[in-house]
């Protein structure tokens, strides 16, 4: 990639200089750096102080784009073609101008044009209908009215297609597995800059989708070329008990249902998703376009974790629990059916597979309204025993579940761990995957690019997630740690909310513009 804007940079200064020349500029300007932008504007009609705008990211992109158009167009290259080319590569457009002998400096596009806006916008203002249709006919910045439509929409498709990629991006939630804090039908706002803006590593892709094209069900991208892995300078670190969206860890690998999507390793231990996936085809994604998850970070580097009796301890202290954390509990009445609309007024989900079982998830305060609707009303805490959690060896850790958990240490950056056999499997897919090393295990003996080894040095930070309905959650138990190249962004506020996910069911008014930082 390096040596690809390198190339260009050489290619774009080698065919600025003619088109300077014939603009009455020094050819020699191009090749100096940062004076060839501020040459480039005046030729256009600018300031030249107008190229400092290149140096602020994600605008400098739009900035050149206008500059390269600005440029052909000042030497009378006006058609669509002619635009999207010096927008696409510009170097061609520009060699394509300086070979031929014909091509002259007319005049400085920017402001012409921007001359001619004025003029029709007056015109139009004064009702001068006369003096509007000269000027459409008769000037050559006119435009017609579906290149205009066709430039519009392009416009717009890349200005969004950049501020979702680098700035902000609209997620909703699909499931409730953060209940009660961020509810199925949110619709949330999402910064990419908190945590540092992760730059694109997969390139060839439509735009404003993320790995599926509707309707079709494929994949919206094409896995290469890929660029490494870069981010940009966080504003602030992922904090313990922050909810961030990451790219889910273990995501590479797996089976798309009309659902979900499934690990290939599920397939090989849940009989539910092998059912599901039977005869779907494995398809294989790269960092950028796993599928999103959105939990609370409960755990950052250096921390140990562990949940007794359902409650999460980290470094020893239970951890501050959200006001609405929920749990799963059996409701029945020995006496009367239960009353629905009410339980639906209490902000309780009916509408799920466990209510029509009669389990439901509670927070507290759910749980003693449920508790207060009479004596005939009982109420039993659901005890999950579940012990198909991280990091699946039955050997030396078959007496986790998701209720009994740990410890677990979290590794971070720089941080070194002692490896044996007994606890290799929580760290070897960190070892392999997540940061590129040949592991293997070999009877009492743990292999690292070949070398034996008992210890490990960690290459990133990584962190702990957990989704605040603990009972209702696919979250690390299940997986394992989130690197933090997988981290997407931190979620800002809810601009919408439909009830239970469906307009049909109403608007949850309450909670638009809801911080989503918020523990109670």
């Amino acid at each position: 990639m390096l040596a690809f804007l390198l190339v260009g940079y050489v290619l774009l200064c080698f065919t600025l200089g003619p088109l300077f020349k014939r603009a009455g500029e020094e050819a020699s300007k191009a090749w100096i750096p940062g004076i060839q932008f501020g040459v480039w504007s005046r030729i256009v009609g600018h300031h030249p102080s107008h190229a400092w705008w290149l140096l602020f990211p994600i605008v400098n992109i739009f900035i050149f784009a206008a500059l390269c158009i600005d440029l052909v167009k000042s030497f009378g290259k006006m058609s669509f073609a002619d635009s999207v080319l010096a927008v696409v590569y510009p170097p061609l457009a520009f060699w394509l101008i300086g070979r031929n002998p014909a091509a002259k400096f007319i005049e400085p596009a920017y402001a012409k044009e921007r001359e001619y806006t004025r003029q029709l916008h007056l015109a139009r203002k004064n009702r001068d209908n006369a003096l509007v249709a000269k000027l459409q006919t008769t000037n050559k910045y006119a435009r017609g009215t579906l290149r205009e439509w066709t430039e519009s929409i392009i416009f717009a498709v890349f200005a969004a297609t950049f501020i979702r990629m680098f700035l902000i991006e609209a997620y909703v939630i699909p499931t409730p597995s953060m209940e009660g804090s961020l509810k199925v039908g949110d619709f949330l706002f999402v910064s990419k800059a908190h945590y540092g803006i992760r730059t694109p590593m997969t390139i060839a892709m439509l735009p404003l989708l993320h790995n599926r094209i509707p309707r079709i069900n494929r994949e919206s991208y094409f896995s290469k070329p890929q660029l490494p892995y870069f981010r940009l300078p966080a504003i602030t670190e992922v904090k313990r008990n922050d909810p961030f969206v990451f790219n889910w860890p273990v995501g590479d690998s797996v089976y798309v249902t009309p659902t979900r999507s499934w690990t290939h390793f599920q397939t090989l231990t849940q009989e539910d998703a092998a059912l599901e996936c039977r005869g779907l085809p494995l398809i294989v994604r790269p960092t950028d376009k796993k599928d999103h998850y959105i939990k609370r970070c409960v755990g950052i580097p250096g921390d140990t974790l562990q949940v007794i009796n359902r409650q999460l301890f980290v470094n020893g202290q239970p951890a501050e629990n959200p006001a609405h954390l929920q749990y799963l509990y059996q409701v029945r009445s020995t006496t009367t059916q239960l009353n629905k609309k009410k339980l639906a007024s209490w902000g309780i989900n009916i509408y799920d597979a466990y209510a029509k079982k009669g389990f439901y998830f509670l927070d507290e305060t759910q749980l003693n309204q449920v508790q207060s609707m009479g004596t005939d009303v009982a109420v039993e805490a659901f005890n999950n025993q579940e012990n198909k959690v991280f990091p699946h060896d039955p050997e030396y850790f078959s007496n986790w579940s998701f209720d009994q958990y740990g410890p677990i240490w979290i590794p971070g950056q720089g941080m070194t761990v002692s490896l044996s056999r007994k606890n290799i499997a929580l760290y070897s897919r960190i070892i392999s995957v997540y940061e590129g090393n040949d592991l293997r295990v070999e009877g009492n003996d743990i292999l690292i690019n070949g070398a034996k080894s008992d210890s490990y040095t960690f290459k990133q930070n990584y962190y702990w997630a957990m989704g605040d309905n603990r009972h209702n959650s696919e979250d690390s138990r299940a997986w394992g740690f989130v690197p933090f190249d997988h981290v997407v962004g931190k979620p800002l506020f809810i601009w919408f909310s439909l009830k239970n996910g469906s307009l049909g069911n109403g608007v949850n008014w309450d909670r638009i513009f809801r911080s989503t930082n918020r523990m109670d």
